[in-house]
């Protein structure tokens, strides 16, 4: 019984070149960011062009490089990925709203949709090595601010896709996604369209308060899967603005506690 144990409890799936190969990602991607910050942005500043064309050119670099790392990780043997649906993201005035269960969600969305706009932590704009990328790119901080807000539905209102995490932060492994109800009101003020993209990670990694060398005993696999659109408009004329964001965040937060649920089922049915 106790040899059993120990077999079950022992690292497997190349456990310490996993380990090494999270270290070597972590580190490529403090390093990517000062360079980027202090090398990239610089030279492509002495471009030709408007401000926009910039702000075009940054997240673009950004958005390349985003999905680079991605590739590294899955030839370093970090994780696998699998994406239903990755065509229909990126139209202009497109709200994509997904749940947040892993630090990296975002870098495989704007890996992505390279031109998309994102709402991200206000703390990245102060970190040395993410500050640059996220100036350059004219990323929104969530402060809550109603300013934060604005810029948000002008962004859609602009032609820009928009990444929001409703959740506003990871969800901690087993908790069901707790939805704010800034982004239902962002979506009705600017949106075309609202896509939903759902994120399961298996076995979960990089969650809340988890440091990164903590990692599971087999390889993550992500998987992404772009719903089908919704509406705004048809919560819009549901009532008045307050009531339409409350039904429209309780939409959203249904549809991924059933989303979510139906993943976990389909993971824990046994292969034929």
């Amino acid at each position: 019984m106790e040899l059993a144990t120990a077999a079950v409890r022992r690292p497997r799936d190349a456990y310490y070149w996993r380990l090494l190969a999270t270290a070597a990602s972590f580190f490529l991607f403090g390093l990517g960011g000062l360079c980027l910050r202090l090398l990239v942005f610089p030279l492509l500043a002495c471009l030709p062009g408007s401000a926009t064309r910039h702000r075009q050119r940054a997240r673009h670099t950004i958005g390349w490089l985003f999905w680079r790392f991605i590739r590294f990780m899955h030839a370093a043997g970090v994780l696998t990925y699998e994406i239903d649906g990755a065509e229909r993201l990126g139209r202009p005035g497109q709200m994509i709203v997904a749940n947040h269960p892993s630090l990296i969600d975002v870098v495989f969305l704007i890996g992505l949709v390279r031109q998309a706009n994102c709402v991200v932590k206000h703390s990245l704009f102060e970190n040395p090595f993410t500050r640059g990328p996220v100036s350059e790119a004219q990323y929104i901080g969530n402060d809550g601010s109603l300013d934060m807000l604005d810029t948000a539905v002008q962004s859609l209102r602009h032609g820009q896709p928009l990444i929001i995490f409703p959740e506003g932060t990871r969800t901690p492994p087993g908790q069901t996604p707790t939805f704010h109800r800034g982004a239902a009101a962002i979506a009705l003020r600017g949106a075309k369209i609202i896509t939903p993209v759902t994120i399961e990670v298996s076995p979960t990694t990089l969650t809340k308060n988890e440091p990164w060398y903590r990692i599971p005993s087999r390889r993550v696999h992500f998987t992404l899967k772009v719903g089908s659109d919704i509406d705004p408009q048809a919560f819009a004329v549901q009532g008045p603005a307050p009531q339409a964001s409350r039904k429209l965040n309780d939409y959203l937060h249904q549809y991924y506690i059933k989303e979510l649920a139906a993943d976990e089922r389909s993971t824990a049915r046994p292969a034929p």
